[in-house]
């Protein structure tokens, strides 16, 4: 198993809510084996035996994970409140590291914007939203969004977005939208969850213009069309990359083996498996 230390930057426990595999039955349960499938799962299963924390943190001792970072979500299909989290959180304070999130249409600019201090006040490390699975599909630039990215750029909260295939239309996932975000909120850290996947390129050249702008491509890395960003990586890159499994979708171990075997320079390994996320975090080095 790996010998470096490991920040897995986009994981939910399979019991945090149906979505994810929670009690091991339902359609949801289809959905991640079949999404398990497109991304090279060997197992498309692995999840079921995860059900409670204790199985979930052997998971992470059996993966070599250190601190895996358990990242909210609010969309109309899926609601996990920012108090579930930091409870999850506090069950296991030196491995788990909340993300809480936000729905800004379902709460309004005023109840957005109080969200996001609430985040702050429960110790969550900073704010998530899936702009292309709300109500309304948005744009990760579109102005209503602008509050949120304002308070947490004043707060020194990163801001995750999702992106990627399984948005409701591949506009959504284009990273030219978070590039107009990072060029109106420079001093705000932005996380791209699934790398702006199929947009490599364009992902690329986002994050070459704009150092605030992170990328975590997570089990996205292991699919066609995707190599680029281990190059990326090994060069101008190399403090922008972030490890993420993608869990319960893809097993942990399995994922952290491929990520070693695909070709990141030794001296690069380090800093996108854990120094990269540790800085964003603020977690002593």
């Amino acid at each position: 198993m790996a010998t470096q230390r490991i920040i897995d930057m986009r994981n939910r426990p399979t019991f945090l809510h149906p979505f994810y595999g929670k009690n091991g039955q339902g359609p949801e349960v289809e959905v991640v084996r079949w999404l398990g499938k497109r991304v090279g799962a060997h197992d498309i299963d692995h999840f079921l035996a995860h059900q409670d924390v204790n199985a979930y943190l052997s998971a992470l001792d059996d993966a070599g994970i250190t601190h895996a970072v358990v990242t909210g979500r609010s969309t109309p299909a899926v609601r996990i409140p920012n108090d579930e989290v930091r409870a999850l959180v506090q069950k296991a304070p030196a491995r788990l590291i909340g993300i809480g999130a936000v729905d800004p249409l379902a709460l309004g600019v005023a109840g957005a914007v109080d969200e996001v201090r609430h985040i702050k006040d429960l110790g969550l490390q900073g704010v998530n939203m899936d702009p292309a699975f709300l109500a309304e599909p948005l744009q990760a630039d579109d102005a209503r969004l602008f509050p949120v990215y304002e308070e947490c750029q004043r707060l020194s909260l990163p801001v995750f977005l999702m992106t990627g295939p399984t948005s409701v239309d591949l506009r959504f996932a284009h990273p030219a939208n978070i590039g107009a975000v990072a060029n109106a909120f420079p001093r705000l850290k932005i996380v791209v969850s699934h790398g702006g996947y199929p947009f490599v390129d364009e992902m690329i050249g986002v994050a070459f213009k704009h150092e605030n702008v992170l990328v975590s491509p997570d089990f996205y890395l292991f699919v066609a069309g995707s190599k680029t960003f281990v190059e990326a990586a090994n060069g101008f890159m190399r403090h922008q990359l972030l490890f993420g499994t993608g869990y319960p979708f893809r097993p942990m171990k399995q994922t952290v083996e491929d990520f070693l075997r695909l070709g990141f320079l030794d001296e690069v390994l380090p800093d996108v498996l854990y120094n990269n996320a540790a800085h964003l975090l603020g977690l002593a080095n």
